[in-house]
């Protein structure tokens, strides 16, 4: 199990990209959060066994988001953590 923070910067705000991360973080069984940064970027926790595929889903191609930069760093784990939540 792993746990990493991710910086993803482009056209990530105000098109529905906490809703997608919120879904492919449930779909594979994924804790953690996502949320906006005053910057126009969008900061995101995510900590489990299949990140992978959680970041082979967002860098899909789709039709309103795009990432045109994105930072990754490994982080300790937060063994009570029990869900994925967008924070406002």
């Amino acid at each position: 199990m792993r746990r990493y923070y991710i910086i993803f910067k482009g056209r990530v705000q105000g098109v529905g990209f906490r809703g997608t991360a919120m879904m492919s973080a449930r779909r594979n069984s994924l804790t953690g959060f996502v949320r906006n940064r005053d910057d126009g970027s969008v900061e995101c926790e995510i900590q489990g066994e299949d990140t992978d595929q959680f970041l082979q889903d967002i860098m899909r191609n789709d039709r309103y988001i795009r990432i045109d930069d994105y930072h990754i760093k490994e982080i300790p784990l937060i063994e009570t953590e029990r869900e994925f939540k967008v924070r406002f």
